[in-house]
């Protein structure tokens, strides 16, 4: 595919996101749409001169760029941008350690389960609280047995009830946009929240229940055995990291689950409210990658 050709689909792709404002290493408006092809009042595929690119973008993208290929290189394979130098990654910044790498001894037949299938069963069947009562669906989670990336979220939703899948909704959505970005596809990860089934109202998890839904969580961590952990907002993180740090103070650093790295980032449902969580999301999801990768070195 043509250089101009990537430029044009991934200004698409954003202006689909909503986003309203980019970032292009210092090139003038006019060169971009010079690029792509794009003259005043006309219209290309979709994308127009109503679509503003500036240099400063204080509403942060969720996602960067396609998993495909990035604008940053369809610029640079068309000649207007140079190469950038080789950049050194920051230091990774130790956080909260939770647990020990030999990991958590659950009892019963939860322990016992050697499948995520069987856990399924199990998650189906269970009346460790009273959630069970209310609840349509249990939602034990999806994906691939084997992810070097886990998602843990907070509780199943109402679309997530009615359907017994995980991030179904429109925050499950942008999740997995976020994935994409990184380049990763839901069939890839592994996508479960601490509590199986949903709280009435959306109300948030009793005590109880995060404790009675915990030794299941604590089980399909082991068998998938992730390279790293993402915790998608506030209440799965302090519930992993055993915690009362805000999101604010655990995002940035790598926190260790009996041995596993943690990356703390805000919830899909939150970036909804708040556009302006949008970049810091990104950057704790570029973090989760370059662990992956390397932990896959």
């Amino acid at each position: 595919m043509k250089a101009e050709a990537l430029l044009r689909r991934y200004l698409e792709q954003r202006r689909e996101m909503g986003e309203t404002e980019l970032v292009l290493d210092g090139l003038s408006v006019e060169e971009v749409m010079r690029l792509v092809g794009i003259t005043r009042g006309a219209r290309s595929r979709g994308v127009e001169r109503a679509v503003p690119i500036t240099a400063a973008a204080d509403d942060a993208p969720a996602v960067a760029e396609p998993a495909s290929a990035g604008w940053r290189e369809a610029l640079r394979a068309s000649g207007a941008a140079p190469e950038p130098p080789a950049a050194t990654p920051p230091p990774l910044v130790p956080g909260l350690v939770v647990g020990s790498p030999e990991g958590e001894r659950v009892p019963g037949d939860i322990g016992a389960a050697q499948t995520l299938e069987q856990l399924s069963s199990l998650i189906a069947a269970c009346t460790r609280c009273v959630l069970y009562k209310t609840a349509t669906h249990p939602v034990p989670g999806e994906g691939s047995a084997h992810a070097g990336l886990l998602c843990v979220g907070e509780a199943p939703g109402a679309q997530e009830d009615a359907t017994g899948r995980p991030f179904y909704g429109q925050a499950g959505q942008l999740l997995t946009k976020i994935l994409q970005a990184v380049n990763l596809s839901r069939e890839e990860v592994f996508i479960l929240n601490v509590l199986k089934h949903r709280p009435p109202g959306n109300r948030n998890p009793l005590p109880e229940e995060v404790g009675a839904c915990r030794p299941y969580l604590i089980r399909q961590i082991e068998l998938v055995s992730p390279k790293v952990i993402l915790a998608l907002g506030t209440f799965a993180a302090q519930s992993l990291l055993e915690t009362k740090l805000s999101i604010g103070k655990l995002r940035g650093s790598v926190h260790r689950y009996h041995g596993i790295p943690v990356i703390v980032t805000y919830h899909p449902a939150a970036l909804l409210r708040n556009p302006a969580w949008k970049r810091p999301t990104w950057e704790d999801v570029q973090l989760a990658r370059r662990i992956l990768d390397d932990a896959s070195a």
